[in-house]
């Protein structure tokens, strides 16, 4: 081994700043700082520029110590070691960038199918010249590629620049990588199936997408030999909504269940724990809905990581990440007792709220134009800034301002819908105000006027245009779902 080099102080300064905008969650401010004082411009420059300059000075640097002598990472020990690496590292991550993330719209296009890495050999080549080993290498492509993922998921399919869009995705990058990606790097790269996460939020808010962001960021391997990941992302999120079927059938969906188990049971069936990818997660919808019986199965599986197929005492191991969603809140889960403490506590190592639409929109108004401008494109497979220009139209003629979005995103993709068909959306609920409905029901009751089926009509409809959805009256007025809303509806058109 030759002569061990030292960094110059004010390289060893600069480096040790491209260390800390490594660990740094990209969704926070401090990482904006730190690329702002690597990049040396203004504070008024965009975010993006400051990146790019970043990018530029580092690799000044690096050319730098290139031209000096030895510049491996062997070259180095200690922090300058550690600071030389980080230097890499970056250089490496956004050098490769574009190509990781055609990859990720490769892949997507292909599906569940295997695809090759056309850009592998000259990556792999790029980190072994700068000293790292072969398994190092294949390491950090493998967690370049996460990155990616996780960042494509979580920027361009929950947009908005309102704080709580920022906060949700500063929620979600930590859930996957933790607070200190160093640490997780090290010791939680293929360890994360411990962390289950409960995620909430009002109907319609986008709790899936959330929860996709989670299964579709996982860690998967290199294969050397076959020059690709080790699995597609797109088989690494599976998602069942506990709501859609009936409490007999609900356990085989999630377990599987052994040919004549039951009766229809004509066949072995694997349900979505035996579906799901070791590298990714499983989405628990409608969590809040389910038995006790259901929540004492589902925390074998959570504690011991087993479960078994109905019919059958084989025990199969569950090796993906648990994610459960509900929108009921969190005051109402523990205060109504709706999940056993011990089912709670082991299934909200991490909880994330999704926020309303109403909420983003008071945030920031322009929360809505980067909303609709995503929707469009989306439904046309391109951009369409005439569309958007239309759609805006109408939201603020027949809308105004003010509008609560009880349906929240889901609602807002159907309103473009509507104004495509129609040009013009009347929203999902009329204008109303809450104490001229009471004052209504009040004057029945007293002048007993009212019958039964019209006070319970007029009560559904004050808590549907109080709390925006169906669920939230049935739970509150213990009726079923399509119940109240046939009240709703009857009350709407009387």
């Amino acid at each position: 081994m030759g002569q061990q080099r030292n960094l110059e102080p004010h390289i060893r300064d600069f480096f040790t700043l491209v260390y800390d905008a490594i660990l740094a969650n990209p969704f926070d401010d401090a990482r904006a700082d730190v690329d702002l004082k690597l990049s040396g411009l203004s504070p008024t420059t965009t975010r993006k520029d400051r990146l790019e300059k970043a990018i530029h000075e580092i690799r000044k640097r690096i050319d730098r110590i290139e031209a000096d002598g030895p510049s491996d990472i062997n070259a180095f020990e200690g922090k300058d070691r550690q600071l030389v690496q980080a230097a890499y590292l970056f250089d490496f991550f956004y050098r490769y960038r574009e190509q990781f993330d055609k990859l990720i719209t490769d892949q997507i296009a292909a599906g569940d199918n295997f695809i090759k890495v056309p850009f592998a050999n000259e990556a792999f080549l790029f980190l072994r010249k700068k000293g790292f080993t072969g398994e190092s290498t294949t390491r950090y492509f493998a967690l370049s590629y996460q990155l990616r993922r996780a960042y494509y998921f979580m920027t361009r399919r929950l947009v908005g620049p309102s704080n709580a869009m920022k906060k949700l995705r500063f929620d979600l990058w930590n859930n996957v990588f933790t607070h200190n990606i160093d640490f997780y790097e090290k010791y939680l790269l293929n360890r994360m199936e411990d962390f289950s996460t409960l995620i909430l939020g009002e109907t319609g808010t986008g709790k899936g997408t959330a929860a996709m962001a989670i299964g579709c960021s996982g860690f998967i391997p290199f294969h050397i030999k076959k020059k690709g990941f080790q699995e597609s992302f797109t088989k690494s999120f599976v998602s069942i909504n506990l709501s859609q079927f009936p409490e007999t059938l609900i356990e085989s969906e999630l377990f599987g269940h052994k040919k004549g188990a039951f009766t229809g049971a004509a066949k072995n069936h694997t349900g979505v724990f035996g579906r799901c990818s070791p590298y990714g997660a499983i989405l628990l919808d409608e969590i809040g809905e389910t038995s006790t019986q259901l929540q004492i199965k589902l925390l074998e599986v959570l504690q011991n990581r087993v479960f078994s197929p109905v019919g059958s005492h084989e025990k199969s191991r569950f090796e993906g990440r648990v994610i459960a969603a509900t929108n009921r809140a969190i005051h109402e889960i523990r205060g109504r007792n709706i999940f056993r403490d011990d089912f709670y506590y082991r299934l909200s190592s991490d909880i994330i709220t999704v926020p309303p639409l109403r909420v983003r929109i008071q945030q920031n108004p322009g929360e809505l134009d980067a909303l609709l401008s995503y929707t469009i494109e989306r439904m046309l497979t391109r951009s369409s800034p005439e569309m958007e220009k239309e759609v805006r139209t109408v939201i603020d003629k027949d809308l105004g301002p003010d509008y609560a979005w009880p349906g929240n995103v889901r609602e807002l993709e159907q309103c473009v819908r509507r104004v495509i068909l129609k040009k013009s959306y009347e929203g999902d609920i009329k204008p109303f105000s809450p104490d001229d409905l009471k004052a209504r029901l009040v004057k029945g009751i007293e002048s007993g006027e009212l019958d039964a089926h019209s006070l319970i009509a007029g009560y559904c409809t004050l808590l549907y245009r109080r709390y925006g959805t169906f669920e939230d009256v049935a739970r509150r007025i213990n009726l079923d779902r399509r119940t109240d809303k046939k009240y709703i509806g009857e009350w709407e058109k009387a």
